[in-house]
């Protein structure tokens, strides 16, 4: 709508069609300053719009200084309508300000995790409106589906004809739809309409020609009669917050409906495409889909592009459409290159017609101090921030690798989530990290939280630390923490977190929580030992635990129901692995004689622990297979309750099955109890045997099967499971390749001699 001074340019948020109306229109009407809908404490920042180190999609971030977490964002795209008003007036030195409701007071208003959630004051008339007026008026041209409407109406629209009518008939629509189905919507609509009612009026006496770009939504009643009177009394007595503001990085990903944004777009790397396409758009996108698709080493030609352009034509032409849209597009990729395969489709949709397009702004924009020295740490290690998920394999024998494990370690002690730490694919060494990494831009507003715990990224992990660990509630949480604090190289905060380690071991006496706290701590006096840090404080703790839980577990482990062995059961797995880790020497004797007591024990031991300590021995050699057998035929004996015997076998071959493939007699023990189990107790065995069983591998499980069908032991000399006697034509086959791996060190004598 136009008045004598004021131009009102209804839009819709983030569409393309909207960004070249509102483009021509200033170029018609030649505004002396442009009013944007946002807050005005943007002011401040919108000069940086102009900046080259600025690339959209970017967001305004404004947050409540002392409670950082009440943040909201202002996101904007290159075809945003409104990015487009900033440049244009920034690129012809025309005044341009913001003139929503202040953040000030939108962020009190509204408690921070809403604010959060809600984006604040996230622009679209779909989510300040109970009806979706988009869909209202493409119901009422014949459309069932509002996002074609729009498409036709609107983003596939020429440049020809009047701009400014363009606006006018819009702003009619809308004024429609506010009298037929009220002006109630989001509660702060009317305090939002007065303030940007009071701006007009005031840029209006200052300025000839103003231009107002805001939500289509919003021109009815921003065209209203009303007094400055009456929008004063609107305002008086809002709550008010202390509200920093500053530019951020958005990506394409966020602006999708999908993601919960309010105003989102279903497509927005489809809309970029059509804004930004010099000509022939359709042509171009089936080039960029194609492009995809042979990266993914599909079949795609030249021709394939061909036939799918004029397909899309031909369908924009029978279903009445002035060009060929998404759904057009859509439909001929996936029957000229997807061979009617909608799987292509999903990854089209995933990386162009949404898109992981990741937006930059310029150093001299505002940042908390936190948030610089991030800055600064990204551009030493070369860790770029990226919206695509990525994973990165670091080897922290190396410096730079090193330093990135650091940073990383450091950010997800403040609760900033950047990346993940992923089991690595390449090793199993200490030395090796794998991180999957995705930059989102939540992340700035944990970035301005976690401000409050220093200025640098090491200061304000430390603090966080200690206060982290001074807060612990219990003993595995501060051993946690003491890991973490090693992983991100804190030997500032390790005094503090040691202190309270000694003092919650001191005063624990639950052996669980004993247990549970030993293997992080065991971890990290050997990160310690890998990232070169001293780690010695921490060894001393942890054998202190470690002679604490070889004490206390015997009678721990007495009188305990299944849940409670079951339990039990994995923290005397994790103990025995961690003395392992501190070395064989008279604590490793100790935890060996510990065992052992456990495995001779009567029945008022569980027998899934009495057989899981057996097992712990055999494999680390402390007793001999007789011993074992021994042990078994007692705990298998005629005179133990089924489930008792049942539970010994599933803590024995927990460890694994390939111990019964390779020692007939402890199978045939456990063949033979099986056999002897009354019907009456079969029921309450087989799930215990079952569990067990089913987590061999298939080859063991096969073997064993077998070597009970023959129901037979192997002869000697035989490869027990395997066959009698052995091939030698067979075993010689396998030596010109064994030959070429050993480069030549295997004689040409066969293996037999």
């Amino acid at each position: 709508m136009t008045t004598a001074t004021t131009a009102l340019l209804g839009v819709r948020h983030h569409g393309p069609g909207s960004a070249r109306a509102v483009r021509a229109a200033l170029d018609r009407y030649e505004p002396g300053i442009v009013l944007i809908e946002g807050p005005p404490e943007a002011d401040a920042v919108v000069g940086l719009a102009a900046d080259e180190g600025m690339r959209p999609p970017v967001a305004l971030l404004a947050h409540a200084v002392d409670e950082p977490s009440r943040a909201g964002f202002w996101p904007f795209a290159e075809f945003s309508p409104e990015w487009t008003a900033i440049r244009w007036a920034l690129a012809r030195e025309v005044p341009v300000s913001f003139i929503d409701l202040p953040a000030a007071h939108s962020l009190a208003m509204r408690e921070g995790e809403d604010a959060q959630e809600e984006g604040a004051q996230e622009k679209g008339a779909e989510q300040d409106v109970r009806v979706d007026p988009l869909a209202v008026l493409a119901q009422t041209a014949g459309f069932d589906d509002p996002e074609r409407w729009w498409e036709d109406a609107v983003e596939h629209r020429g440049a020809e004809g009047d701009p400014l009518g363009a606006f006018e008939a819009l702003g009619e629509a809308m004024g429609a739809l506010r009298e037929a189905y009220g002006d109630g919507g989001h509660p702060e609509d009317a305090v939002r309409e007065a303030h940007m009612r009071l701006r007009i009026r005031q840029a209006a006496r200052e300025h000839d020609r103003v231009a107002v770009v805001c939500g289509a939504w919003h021109v009815p009643a921003l065209a209203g009669k009303t007094t400055a009177t009456a929008d004063r009394a609107l305002l008086r007595g809002l709550p008010k917050v202390k509200a920093e503001i500053t530019w951020v990085p958005w990506t394409h990903r966020r602006l999708s409906r999908s993601s919960g944004y309010g105003a989102g777009i279903a497509s927005p790397g489809w809309y970029r495409h059509l804004f930004t396409a010099p000509d022939r758009p359709v042509t171009r996108w089936m080039t960029k889909v194609a492009g995809l698709l042979r990266e993914e080493d599909l079949p795609v030609s030249s021709a394939h592009v061909i036939e799918a352009v004029r397909l899309a034509d031909t369908l924009a032409a029978m279903r009445g459409r002035p060009l060929a849209g998404l759904s057009e597009t859509t439909d001929a990729v996936r029957a000229v290159m997807c061979d009617g395969s909608d799987i292509p489709l999903a990854l089209i949709r995933d990386r162009l017609v949404v898109g992981d397009v990741l937006g930059r702004v310029p150093d001299g924009a505002p940042a908390v101090p936190l948030a610089r020295d991030l800055a600064r740490e990204q551009r030493r290690l070369r860790l770029k921030s990226e919206a695509a998920e990525r994973e990165v394999e670091l080897d922290l024998r190396k410096e730079t690798d090193a330093g990135r494990s650091r940073l990383l370690h450091r950010l997800r002690l403040l609760g900033i989530g950047w990346g993940e730490l992923i089991p690595s694919r390449s090793g199993t060494g200490t030395f090796r990290e794998t991180w999957r990494l995705s930059w989102e831009p939540e992340l700035a507003v944990q970035v301005a939280e976690a401000g409050i715990w220093g200025t640098t990224v090491r200061s304000a992990a430390t603090a966080k630390a200690e206060d982290a660990a001074v807060g612990a509630t219990g003993l595995a949480e501060v051993t946690g923490l003491a890991e973490r604090c090693l992983l991100a190289d804190l030997p500032d905060a390790l005094p503090t977190v040691m202190r309270v380690l000694a003092d919650r071991a001191a005063l624990d006496a639950d052996v669980a929580h004993l247990a549970a706290a030993l293997p992080a701590l065991v971890r990290a006096v050997r990160y310690g030992d890998v990232r070169g840090t001293d780690s010695a404080a921490l060894e001393e703790v942890a054998r202190g635990l470690a002679e604490r839980v070889c004490i206390g577990l015997p009678p721990a482990c007495g009188s305990l129901d299944a849940d409670g062995a079951a339990e039990m059961q994995g923290h005397v797995r994790a103990v025995h692995q961690a003395v392992g880790l501190l070395g064989a020497d008279e604590l490793g004797e100790r935890w060996a004689a510990v065992l052992r007591g456990l495995a001779e024990r009567d029945g008022s031991v569980p027998g899934v622990l009495r057989g899981s300590a057996t097992r712990l021995l055999v494999d680390g050699g402390r007793i001999e297979g007789e011993e074992a057998e021994r042990l078994m035929g007692l705990a298998l004996s005629p005179g133990s309750a089924p489930q008792d015997a049942a539970g010994w076998v599933e803590g024995f071959l927990s460890g694994g099955g390939m111990l019964l493939v390779h020692d007939e007699r402890l199978l045939g023990l456990v063949d033979g109890w099986l056999s002897l189990v009354p019907g009456s107790a079969f029921d309450d065995v087989l799930p215990l045997l079952r569990r067990t069983f089913a987590g061999f591998e298939q080859g063991v499980r096969r073997t064993l099967g077998e070597l009970v069908r023959r129901g037979k032991a192997p002869q000697a000399g035989d490869a027990a499971g395997f066959g009698a006697g052995l091939d030698v034509a067979r075993a010689d086959a396998v030596l010109p390749t064994v030959r070429l791996l050993l480069d030549g060190s295997v004689g040409e004598r066969g293996w037999h001699d």
